[in-house]
């Protein structure tokens, strides 16, 4: 594969909120401690603080999750290593989704790999273990269910409820089925598995484990335990709900968009089949949608002996994954990066250093059939990335020798109805409001006429236009991003070194797209 690469504002789908953190706009300052930048990890070093306790809770609740595993040899070295207190984590999180879902779930992978690399050369001196975090407790089926292969979506069908990792995976052979080819590694990880986030881990581990990418699951009652303080703060005090409201004002004052909405409590009652908010009622806890009612009392009782009933939710996941990790960054989509800054006041209150938040790396796959078709188009890579509206106008444009404007006329028109303005004005100035009527009747005539001019102009040049559309519509399925409609294995079965080439290529502190193109 060949690189090329476009800056992110070039991209025309990234948010100004997002654009302007990674620049380091002096606005969001107050909202982060340091930016993704490779020489500001020492000083993230030297903010975390992370206990020998936690780190030996931590590798043991590792080992048992591997324990039935055929684990590379690199991520046993891995895990183990988090006992020693110059090894630190780099994380990225995601959902469940069946056969890795978009293909960004793979990029997060990668970016999270190569920062360590890139890190463990910048500070010998340090150990740096990428960790994925499975968030098997989330509820949200729908999102998980379905992904896209070579332009067909093949969908999930079952009726379970609760924490998707829960869920039994058998029922997926069904699904696999459809499929066109075979997937050895997802029967044996759907099929072999008595949970979703077992099945995931499973493949996730035969695709990185050689790398040393630990998969962590924390559904897990041992680590929730070292995240009660929390449970009952948000319970019976909802530091929560006041923090991010007033970091969420600042941001909107400023005038940026927001992510997501604290609640008074933020956390799910987890339990077998159920994942349902926690409401507060007068003085009674109620679980939404059940019979589930607890007293103040009762619900003190739960957090101190079954804290894994308590699932946090994106407000307070963020600060339970850094409470129980040696986490220096998270690498995140730009939503991610978004909420997270909408968090900073949370972590302050908890003690908590706030992490390096890292942009995940993006790109576009370019094969080499849509290259060539590419290519005869006479397009920019830039112009893939522009609404196809706009490109249409250029090609139009570039090759015609006719003039399809009449913004001279529309100049002269706007002249000659001043000047009839200025007169009737010294008449009756209520002929002034007739005449600006009758301007923006004739102005709407006029850019109707040149509309009319350019489409059939266009019916000229119709061959030029089908051949941009033609690849646009394949690399951007349904006009979505490549990264974030198709799945990985529209690539990986016909190019097994897939993963390997994105390790190769990917600099997961170069925050542009890259344009991969097969030659």
């Amino acid at each position: 594969m060949r690189l090329e690469k476009l800056d992110l504002d070039e991209a025309h789908c990234f948010s100004d909120i997002f654009l302007d953190y990674i620049n380091g706009n002096e606005s969001l300052k107050p909202f982060y401690d340091h930016l993704p930048h490779i020489d500001q990890f020492e000083k993230q070093i030297q903010q975390k603080q992370f206990s020998q306790k936690k780190r030996d809770t931590l590798v043991e609740v590792l080992t048992k999750q591997y324990q039935s595993y055929d684990a590379a040899e690199a991520v046993g070295k891995n895990i183990q290593s988090l006992k020693e207190k110059n090894t630190f984590t780099i994380t990225t999180g995601h959902q469940l989704n069946i056969f890795t879902g978009p293909l960004y779930f793979i990029y997060k992978i990668v970016t999270v790999i190569n920062a360590c690399k890139q890190l463990k050369a910048k500070y010998p001196q340090y150990n740096f273990v990428p960790v994925y975090w499975m968030a098997s407790e989330d509820h949200d089926f729908e999102e998980i269910s379905y992904f896209n292969l070579s332009g067909q979506k093949y969908t999930w069908d079952t009726d379970q409820t609760g924490a998707v990792g829960h869920f039994d995976p058998s029922s997926i052979d069904a699904l696999l089925k459809q499929i066109p080819g075979d997937h050895p590694l997802f029967e044996k990880a759907y099929l072999s598995h008595d949970t979703l986030a077992d099945a995931a881990r499973h493949y996730v581990n035969e695709l990185f484990g050689q790398e040393g990418l630990v998969v962590i699951d924390a559904d897990d009652r041992t680590l929730k335990t070292e995240f009660a303080q929390v449970i009952e703060d948000d319970l019976f005090v909802h530091s929560a709900e006041k923090l991010v409201g007033k970091d969420t004002e600042q941001l909107q004052s400023i005038g940026y968009k927001t992510q997501v909405h604290a609640r008074e409590i933020n956390f799910f009652y987890l339990d077998g089949s159920i994942r349902n908010r926690i409401e507060k009622k007068g003085d009674r806890y109620s679980v939404v949608d059940t019979d589930l009612k607890f007293s103040s009392k009762e619900i003190k009782y739960l957090i101190k002996n079954s804290p894994e009933k308590f699932s946090p939710n994106v407000i307070l996941r963020p600060l339970y994954e850094e409470m129980i990790l040696p986490n220096l960054a998270y690498v995140g989509g730009p939503s991610e990066a978004v909420y997270w800054l909408q968090l900073k006041s949370v972590f302050a209150h908890f003690n908590e250093a706030f992490p390096i938040l890292m942009p995940r790396n993006f790109a576009l796959v370019i094969d080499k059939l849509s290259h060539r078709k590419f290519e005869k188009s006479g397009r920019t890579l830039a112009e893939l990335f522009l609404p196809n509206h706009e490109v249409e106008q250029r090609i139009v444009s570039e090759h015609t020798n006719k003039e399809l404007s009449l913004v001279d006329e529309m100049t002269s028109i706007a002249s000659t109805y001043a000047s009839a303005q200025s007169k009737a004005e010294t008449i009756d100035p209520t002929l002034v409001q007739h005449l600006e009527a009758l301007q923006a009747r004739t102005e709407k005539l006029l850019d109707k006429a040149q509309k009319k001019m350019y489409r059939a102009e266009k019916r000229h040049h119709i061959d030029k236009i089908a051949q941009y559309q033609a690849v646009k519509s394949v690399l951007f399925p349904k006009g979505n991003l490549q990264e974030r409609t198709s799945n990985f294995l529209n690539f990986y079965p016909d190019n097994p070194a897939f993963i390997q080439e994105l390790l190769e290529h990917f600099d997961p502190f170069d925050y542009r797209m890259n344009i991969l193109i097969e030659e």
